[in-house]
């Protein structure tokens, strides 16, 4: 929830309050196990017997739900970001605030937390036994999280290589320390949590490459825009008015949706917009910077949307964007063409068969592209393809 007062806020909590108190209180168990030689079951709650256990009791239990709803609020946004990038299909995101837009609610991630609790409840049985589970995955993200700053350091920030590399070895000789003294316990409970982490990789890894294979399969057989747009200039079929807007992946080549279009309908639009989407390796793109066009002819326009990572794609309210730029859009004369592919396991995808039938289980899940681009259902025309991966 920091997050949304910018980065000086949750700078000065964490000096001012988190990282003070953590010291305090991870020295303080520290020195009471050592005053009882070892021998202690609960160090937080046995060393506040007396009259501070309730107020204790009651704080640890107001924590856990502190913390487990920041760990669901961080799971809604990391998985949109990762949707944005394409790592993972297309979700259902609903937004549970009108002043700010990172507020958001996920109902399947939700349902898979709850699944994967229940689990781990019912089969650990004990919080106790889950000490070697959770002792992997704290050590296992400072871990990671090294490495994520090494890469920050070195693209993002440009520091010199001799400086990314002493700052990353002096973290890493510390988290090495604690995840190889954690990693011997995978038997004990361990296994859970490289379990989960196995799964989440195996899924985006799934994506990203089955969405490569369908992006390659499905542009050989395309044809370049530009060459159909130039044949239609000297040959035009019939002609009716208002404008189509062919959403694609790939701008250069002509959507699957335009072409059946002018296979089955025999007709083409006065405007035609190849419209795409992309996403910025940025959270925030301005306005200034969310439209680009560009004119390929009297009948066609290439239009690119960009938004940030974290941002919720409205393409009706991007569009409108277009306006100052020429293009009079109207939502009231504008008819969107989507496609809708059905995918087919091939043994000649590329790809083992498993993973083909899971990313095919993943596509699956993929919410309406016309809910998640905010497009109004009234004005979207959708035209199906088989394609075999």
């Amino acid at each position: 929830d920091l997050g949304h007062f910018g980065r000086k806020p949750i700078v000065l909590a964490w000096l001012a309050i988190v990282f003070p108190c953590l010291l305090l209180n991870y020295a303080g168990q520290g020195a009471f196990v050592l005053a009882k030689n070892g021998v202690v079951g609960h160090p937080f709650f046995e060393m506040n017997e007396g009259w501070a256990l309730i107020p204790m009791v009651i704080l640890a239990t107001a924590a856990t739900v502190i913390a487990s709803q920041a760990v669901i609020s961080g799971a809604f946004s990391l998985t949109r970001q990762a949707v944005q990038l394409n790592m993972l299909p297309r979700l259902e995101i609903l937004h549970t605030s009108e002043k700010q837009s990172g507020q958001i609610y996920m109902p399947r991630v939700n349902m898979l937390l709850a699944l994967v609790v229940m689990l781990l409840v019912v089969g650990f049985g004990a919080s106790s036994r889950l000490a070697s589970a959770y002792g992997i995955s704290v050590t296992g993200n400072m871990l990671v999280t090294t490495v994520l700053l090494f890469v920050v350091m070195t693209r993002i920030w440009k520091w010199q290589l001799w400086v990314a590399v002493s700052l990353t070895a002096l973290f890493a000789f510390i988290d090495v320390g604690f995840f190889a003294s954690n990693i011997v316990k995978v038997f004990e409970g361990g296994w859970a949590s490289l379990a989960v982490a196995f799964a989440i990789i195996l899924g985006m890894w799934t994506w990203v490459r089955g969405s490569r294979y369908l992006f390659d399969k499905t542009r050989r057989n395309e044809i370049p825009l530009d060459f159909l747009a130039a044949n239609l200039s000297k040959k035009k079929p019939q002609l009716v008015s208002g404008t189509a807007v062919f959403l694609t992946g790939d701008p250069l080549s002509a959507p699957t949706a335009l072409m059946h279009s002018l296979k089955h309908y025999k007709v083409l639009h006065e405007k035609n917009v190849i419209l795409s989407v992309v996403t910025a390796p940025q959270p925030v793109v301005p306005d200034s910077e969310r439209v680009k066009m560009e004119t390929v002819n009297d009948l066609f326009m290439r239009v690119t949307l960009t938004f940030g990572y974290m941002e919720q794609p409205n393409i009706p309210r991007a569009l409108a964007i277009c306006r100052k730029q020429g293009w009079k859009f109207d939502i009231m004369t504008t008819s969107f063409f989507l496609s809708r592919r059905s995918l087919k396991a091939s043994p000649n995808s590329g790809m083992p068969i498993w993973q083909d039938r899971l990313f095919i289980g993943l596509a699956k899940t993929a919410a309406d592209a016309t809910e998640y681009f905010q497009i109004p259902t009234g004005r979207v025309v959708e035209i199906g393809t088989q394609v075999a991966i």
